[in-house]
């Protein structure tokens, strides 16, 4: 099988909201009047975002899910994507399988795979996404303001329990690992929240590097601080079991992979955030606030500081 009947076999199909999809030198995209465009690119490299081996179905999910969750953290709806693909050899059953569990996710957002690349070599995933939204409404990691609540969607820390269970830092039941293994492996993507938190929050970001670290970036980009409730912070009963240990804690405030979202909204919007949630049927949780300052304080159930670092997952530490 050559690259371009790789490529027309698995990953070409027909692109009705595009000008122009796969098959010539480049995509053509036009957005409606009165839209921006948001672009997004996120690389997954085997063996530093997923272990070898991984069931290809559930690797072409999060290849999607994961650069979905940057739309939604922006408020924009996602329209296109390219995918720049490595492979150690053409492999149809793993091309058959990766390529269907990708465009299943891609279908359930009327997504369209518009161009991308392939080449041989050790796995590589790379997509660049793009999304519309009107002009003036994207969520920015600028935009918090003193006294705004800090509200955080779903559960966290389960992905990164799941991960730590595997690169055996710690053992869990085998019901504990599967019920936290969904959110290692296909993560859901949080668009339609971001969506509705237009004109709403005032800044938003994805929780892909853990929720300290990611709630950082906001804080630096709006030149404030953040008080935090651990107590309040949602997680699942799994992970409940394990909190009182140092590694559950810190699954929970600084694990990654949750693909949550965190933002921030005033105190007279809560009204509107419960009412998105049940719209949704997601449960949205107010964890803190935004102070005048720099930095996180994470409060334990006493109201004492609990010693915690905002630390992001970082490729090169």
């Amino acid at each position: 099988m050559t690259e371009f009947d790789l490529i027309r076999r698995y990953f070409t199909r027909a692109t009705p909201n595009a000008m122009l999809g796969i098959g010539d030198d480049s995509a053509l995209l036009q957005v409606a009047r009165g839209n921006v465009l948001a672009v997004s690119t996120d690389m997954l490299v085997s063996g530093t975002h997923f272990l070898p081996g991984a069931d290809p179905y559930m690797l072409g999910h999060k290849t999607l899910a994961v650069n979905l969750s940057d739309m939604a953290a922006m408020g924009a709806t996602p329209r296109w994507v390219t995918l720049a693909i490595a492979l150690p050899d053409a492999d149809e059953v793993w091309l058959e399988r990766f390529s269907a569990g990708f465009f299943s996710l891609a279908d359930q957002y009327d997504v369209e795979l518009v161009g991308g690349d392939t080449t041989r070599g050790p796995l590589n995933l790379c997509v660049t996404i793009f999304g519309e939204l009107p002009a003036q409404q994207a969520l920015l990691r600028k935009g918090a303001q003193i006294n705004d609540d800090v509200w955080i969607s779903g559960n966290l820390g389960d992905a990164a329990l799941a991960l730590a269970h595997l690169n055996k830092k710690l053992l869990l039941t085998a019901g504990e690992l599967e019920a936290c293994m969904p959110a290692l492996l296909e993560p859901q993507p949080r668009v339609s929240l971001g969506i509705a938190l237009r004109g709403i929050a005032n800044s938003a970001i994805d929780i892909s590097d853990g929720l300290l670290g990611d709630l950082d970036h906001i804080l630096d980009a709006s030149q404030v601080a953040a008080v935090i409730d651990f107590s309040l912070l949602p997680v699942s009963s799994v992970l409940s079991r394990h909190i009182q240990q140092p590694l559950g804690r810190q699954c929970v405030l600084s694990g990654g992979d949750d693909y949550e979202l965190c933002f921030t909204a005033p105190v007279i919007r809560r009204a509107d955030v419960s009412d998105i949630s049940t719209r949704l049927g997601l449960p949205l949780t107010r964890i803190g606030m935004i102070v005048a300052g720099r930095g996180c304080i994470v409060n334990d159930a006493a109201g004492k500081p609990l010693k915690a670092e905002a630390n992001s997952y970082d490729h090169f530490r």
